[in-house]
């Protein structure tokens, strides 16, 4: 009996996907390569957006992003790995890293592509 019940709590416990982190950053952020400090208006703009842990892109073939894994890599980098899926690809992952600059600016290290500089929208 004993047994029994381990097993069948084994099997629940492995049957529940597990929850994937929080990206690091939150809200829409627009490119912009100033430096300038403050939130800028978007409009027009390739705009990445992080919620919890689903980010999308307003630019590209893959809008929509469901983060994998995040590990810190420094106090303002993270090494992310997302995961996402279209009509033909199932499951595929892409990996970059994440820096947040400051309050109002972060980069997306997405090597070999380069870093997009992204600043917080308005």
């Amino acid at each position: 009996m004993r047994n029994t019940i381990l097993s069948a709590l084994l099997m629940a416990a492995l049957a529940v996907p597990a929850l994937a982190d929080s990206y690091p950053v939150f809200g829409s952020w627009g490119e912009s390569p100033s430096s300038d400090k403050g939130a800028i208006d978007c409009s027009g703009k390739r705009v990445i957006t992080f919620n919890g842990n689903l980010r999308t892109d307003s630019q590209g073939g893959m809008p929509d992003f469901r983060n994998e894994s995040i590990t810190t890599a420094g106090p303002t980098r993270y090494r992310v790995v997302d995961e996402f899926t279209t009509a033909q690809i199932s499951n595929a992952r892409t990996s970059y890293t994440l820096r947040q600059v400051d309050a109002d600016h972060i980069e997306i290290d997405m090597q070999p592509g380069g870093v997009l500089k992204l600043r917080r929208c308005q």
